[in-house]
């Protein structure tokens, strides 16, 4: 089989698209904006848990969150972890009813509905968060508590912006492709990884769908007989 390499233009490619080509773009989990967030990167502030819950074993971390995906990493933590505070903005949980009676139920997890995280502290790492509950109300509380570790559940922003021109996305910026194919609107034009995944955001799947867009892209290009 003969080789090809060739560099994808965005503006170019799309307008003549002669070879066909995969967008493995990625997306960006999205914070809460403090500067505390920066300080403590990789030293207990995470947007993975299933990355880095296994450095938190047997240690109290927080998640901030309110919706399916709060919830299921704060399950996934509490396995881990020797407990697990789910910080949620509002007065209840946005997830699903299962989701929130098994949060509820668990006996690791401790939910502080009325919360917003303000700051995080601690000299070689996290070591514990300030938070405001009932912001704003005249019987606002401000206090800290101690923990090891600092995730971030509030959702992702897929990094599509730049193809937004040419191809389909949904609202939130996933591209949007054929089915469970890798095929996108455009003829010989493949997406891959996190971009078009809305759902399990893992680097596993995120392999799996890269080399299904690799072989579409094969055989798009045998069909030209370009290999």
């Amino acid at each position: 089989m003969r080789k090809f390499k060739f560099t994808l233009r965005c503006r170019r490619f799309f307008r003549r698209n002669p070879l066909g080509g995969r967008l493995p773009a990625r997306h960006t989990a999205k914070y809460l904006g403090l500067e505390d967030e920066k300080k403590y990167a990789g030293m207990g502030v995470s947007a993975c848990a299933t990355c880095d819950g296994f450095f938190y074993r047997k240690k109290v971390v927080a998640v901030v969150g309110g919706g399916d995906t709060a919830c299921e990493e704060a399950i996934y933590l509490a396995g881990l972890a020797s407990k697990v505070y789910l910080v949620v903005r509002k007065p209840y949980l946005r997830a699903s009813k299962i989701m929130q009676e098994r949060v509820q139920k668990h006996e690791k997890i401790e939910v502080l509905f009325e919360h917003n995280v303000v700051g995080l502290f601690g000299d070689n790492g996290v070591e514990g968060m300030n938070v405001v509950k009932r912001w704003g109300e005249s019987d606002e509380e401000r206090y800290s508590l101690p923990i090891d570790g600092f995730f971030l559940a509030i959702g992702h922003k897929p990094n599509s912006d730049i193809f937004k021109e040419y191809i389909d996305t949904d609202e939130v910026g996933y591209i949007i492709t054929d089915g469970d194919s890798p095929r996108t609107k455009i003829p010989g034009v493949f997406a891959a990884g996190d971009v078009a995944d809305p759902h399990y955001r893992q680097a596993i799947t995120a392999a799996g769908s890269g080399c299904k867009a690799a072989i579409e892209a094969e055989r798009y290009l045998s069909e030209k007989g370009l290999i």
